[in-house]
């Protein structure tokens, strides 16, 4: 999707090629392994409004409900559906199983759009290896195959990285939950 006057977050025909993917009932799972963390978010932080950037086919909602946890706002976002609308701000975004996805040119730009909708916490995460599916051109799947040294400069430059954990759930990655970035209280110019 592109806002006005703001750089696409992603291209026509790699949306076309993610829908294709979308239609495999194995893709785009991940969100049912970290919902439990989710939870844990959500009840820690007294938090009920959860904006789902990259949402899939709303896998991350039907676990929480299966949980017994009762959102008053659940915001969906994914340029596959572009029926969910565009992505919302909310106290809680998650993000997950998204951001190894994005076209290398598009990403700061997906960055500056969770930036503007993370109102409070954003939990996202990262599989820095290849994945176990390829997109209908052949690719892998995870079009950004980086360790953490490598994605920690470029999140820190939107968020303040609150926790960081490396996981091995359906592979090797990590996760995190990030707040917007404050801005110094002072500047030492000497």
């Amino acid at each position: 999707m592109t806002l006005p006057g703001n750089p696409a977050t992603i291209t026509d025909a790699y949306r076309s090629q993610q829908q294709v993917l979308h239609r495999n009932p194995h893709y785009g799972v991940a969100s049912l392994s970290f919902a439990p963390l989710v939870q844990t978010i959500l009840r820690q932080h007294n938090i009920n409004q959860l904006s789902d950037y990259g949402a899939g086919k709303q896998n991350l909602r039907k676990a929480l409900e299966q949980r017994g946890v009762e959102l008053a706002a659940y915001h969906p976002f994914d340029p596959a559906f572009p029926h969910y609308g565009e992505p919302q701000p909310a106290p809680l975004v998650c993000c997950i199983d998204v951001l190894e996805h994005v076209e290398p040119s598009c990403l700061e730009a997906v960055l500056r759009e969770l930036e503007r909708i993370v109102v409070q916490l954003g939990f996202f995460t990262i599989h820095t290896g290849p994945a176990g599916k390829s997109l209908p051109d052949g690719r892998n799947a995870h079009l950004i195959q980086a360790p953490s040294s490598w994605w920690l400069p470029k999140l820190a430059e939107h968020f303040e990285i609150q926790h960081l954990q490396h996981h091995r759930l359906m592979g090797q990655g990590m996760w995190m939950v990030v707040s917007p970035r404050q801005q110094p209280l002072w500047v030492d110019g000497s």
